[in-house]
């Protein structure tokens, strides 16, 4: 096994009705779904939509660092 990691970021957009936690989370379990070795994610945005004067969705928008499997 090697100390040298090669990673790489994607960009990806979570949603929920209930919460920023909940949304990051459904981004991060729909991600791990067919993707794999996820190391990290980065909050880059935040934003939401409003019915009625109350907070209606939240949408997350993550980067998130996974490392390349080597064949060595």
């Amino acid at each position: 096994m090697s100390d040298k990691h090669t990673y790489k970021k994607i960009e990806i957009i979570g949603s929920s009705p209930n919460s920023i936690e909940d949304a990051i989370n459904n981004a991060i379990a729909e991600c791990s779904k067919t993707l794999h070795h996820l190391e990290w994610f980065e909050v880059v945005d935040t934003r939401g939509h409003i019915v009625n004067n109350e907070v209606a969705h939240y949408q997350v928008t993550l980067k998130i660092g996974m490392r390349i499997q080597s064949d060595n």
